[in-house]
């Protein structure tokens, strides 16, 4: 175990930090400030005040370049190729390399991802699809019993039933086609460096592993890395992983189908064979998978179009209703602390959500009434059940303009909070906004080659019909799962202004919706918009982030009539807002930055 000694700017930092927290009444504080030293022991000078700038509660300003990701090693790998003049579409294959080794409970090569992109030279927006997908041998019973009941979640989240095909390196292959500048095999360079030379432990990385380790220790690769002699690596440890330096070389050398076909192929179906519930990813599953260009979904919130990822993912969509809703009311005039305020937002998410389960799901396979589901008039007809005084005392699908006849049952599944997300500005005005996962946190808790696979396909609805009716997110051969990731970048006459996106699980929607209305409405800088106490209401109980002013409405909501549980909400919210130059803004309740020249 190797420990490292506390600088003289670091014991400034730490003793400084709660009481420049205390000035920002918006911001929660700073989780990682007591540790960062010990977590990112080779940080340069340019990160070390990037951490400073967060902890204060103010954003990071750059003139040309910028990148703010959830790990301060992954987001300087990302700087060094923007400084060297690589894209965004660049720079993000190095900081997913990274994020993949230094915080493998969220994101990796075993996983999948949502990319939006805008392209400075055409003014062109692009959205790509590199979600998961089910094998080709699952049918709409994989998860259920023989005599038809769900199989239990938990159970099924560890095991090989709940992997599908990694959608990531594929993904991170096809933007460095469109819109790479360096080379390829260069991207991976630090990513290598520290697989081979051992990183440090960062205090999320340990407290998440210590949090999983009865899982963890359920497979014995897994339990090995994790769990050494028994123990979990903790924070300040150092970590080699000599097989994902070889896994990245791999992919370095031979592109991403050195990935999806040969030994690491061959490896990651083998792993999903467990004693219980074993997979049926297959070879063929590896070999045919293939990222997807789909349209962007916009919506014209205030006069910025807001735009993000359609389905499979619920994210565009469900932000599209939220702000569609709320525009019918004087949001910018209201105080983010009412009771008032938050109930148009919390039951404006609850009918959302409530569309959501009934119409969202992969549209290769199910038609979606996307174009129905944010039309104006569509929203505003649905904003007026919020004009009571009270909450609502439920909430069901709403019947949007439609001219397909089939009829869908409602989806009750929840996503697990995992993930990360990645915000990039490049020297020459590209833009892109990724969020990245590989479900819950340790996704199936299967490693192989240096990396964990997912748990995606837990996303689908483990039953097939609800009502007598069939659910639009039931599992299919090659169906891609539903997700609540939003990947988001917002534009103005044409121009981008934001760049935002968080993990989270179904509270993404949420996460996202917020902090682009403190940011577009009550003029928050991205700092403050992506600091700010949360509030959600995506079911029915109104979730009130713990240890902020957040609680202070447990009574006024409960006297509304709303079911209120007050417990941490810990988005990753990454956020870079284009103006008068740039200003990026990183989550507090993670250990990223954002950070630009």
């Amino acid at each position: 175990m190797i420990r490292h000694i506390l600088t003289p700017f670091w014991a400034a930092l730490l003793m400084a930090a709660p009481a420049m927290a205390q000035q920002n009444s918006d911001m929660v504080a700073p989780e990682i400030a007591t540790d960062v030293a010990m977590a990112f022991p080779g940080l340069s000078d340019a990160g070390r005040a990037a951490l400073a700038s967060k902890a204060a509660g103010d954003s990071v300003a750059a003139e040309n370049w910028m990148v703010a990701a959830a790990n301060p090693l992954a987001v300087e790998a990302g700087a060094k190729i923007l400084r060297a003049g690589g894209s965004a579409a660049d720079a993000m294959v190095a900081v997913q390399a990274v994020l993949g080794l230094v915080e493998p409970q969220s994101s990796g090569l075993g996983g999948g991802a949502f990319l939006v992109w805008f392209d400075a030279e055409t003014g062109s927006l692009t959205t790509l699809d590199g979600r998961e997908t089910a094998p080709l041998d699952a049918d709409p019973r994989y998860f259920q019993t023989e005599s038809g009941e769900p199989l239990d979640f938990r159970s099924t989240v560890v095991s090989g039933r709940s992997v599908g095909t990694p959608g990531t390196p594929r993904l991170m292959e096809e933007a460095h086609r469109r819109w790479g500048r360096a080379n390829w095999a260069g991207l991976f360079e630090d990513a290598i460096a520290l697989a081979e030379a051992g990183f440090t432990v960062s205090p999320r990385m340990a407290d998440s592993v210590a949090g999983a380790q009865e899982t963890l220790a359920v497979f014995p690769d897994t339990a090995a890395y994790f769990l050494p002699g028994g123990t979990p690596v903790a924070a300040g440890d150092t970590l080699v992983n000599a097989a994902y330096a070889d896994t990245l070389r791999q992919i370095a050398s031979g592109g991403a189908q050195a990935f999806y076909t040969g030994d690491i192929a061959a490896d990651i179906v083998a792993a999903t064979r467990t004693d219980t519930l074993p997979g049926l990813l297959s070879l063929t599953d590896m070999a045919r998978y293939r990222v997807i260009e789909r349209p962007p979904v916009c919506y014209t919130y205030r006069g910025r179009d807001v735009c993000g990822m359609g389905p499979p993912s619920s994210g565009a969509v469900a932000v599209a209703q939220i702000l569609g809703m709320l525009e019918n009311f004087d949001i910018p005039a209201m105080d983010p602390r009412s009771p008032d305020t938050r109930r148009l937002m919390g039951d404006a998410t609850r009918l959302a959500f409530a569309d959501r389960g009934r119409y969202l799901a992969d549209s290769d396979f199910v038609p979606v009434p996307e174009k129905g589901l944010t039309d104006r008039a569509y929203l505003a007809a649905r904003a007026e059940v919020l004009r009571g005084d009270d909450a609502l005392p439920e909430v069901s699908p709403g019947e949007p303009d439609w001219d397909h006849a089939i009829l869908w049952g409602d989806d009750t599944g929840v996503e697990r909070p995992a993930t990360s997300h990645i915000s990039i500005v490049d020297g020459s005005g590209n833009l892109l906004s990724m969020t990245t996962t590989i479900e819950s946190g340790f996704g199936s808790r299967l490693f192989t080659r240096g990396f964990l696979l997912n748990n995606e396909l837990t996303d689908f609805s483990f039953r097939t019909h609800s009502g007598g009716y069939p659910i639009a997110n039931r599992v299919e051969p090659g169906k891609r799962p539903r997700s609540s990731m939003s990947p988001t970048i917002v534009l103005e006459d044409g121009a981008p202004v934001l760049a935002i996106g968080s993990p989270g699980g179904a509270t993404i929607i949420g996460y996202t919706a917020q902090a682009i209305i403190a940011h577009l409405d009550w003029g928050m800088d991205v700092q403050a918009a992506v600091s700010m106490p949360h509030l959600v209401n995506s079911f029915g109980t109104y979730a009130l982030e713990a240890d902020t002013w957040a609680t202070e409405l447990e009574a006024p909501l409960g006297e509304l009539g709303y079911q209120t549980r007050v417990t941490p909400l810990t988005s990753g919210l990454q956020a870079i807002a284009i103006g008068n130059g740039l200003q990026g803004g990183a989550d507090p309740r993670r250990e990223g930055i954002a950070l630009g020249e």
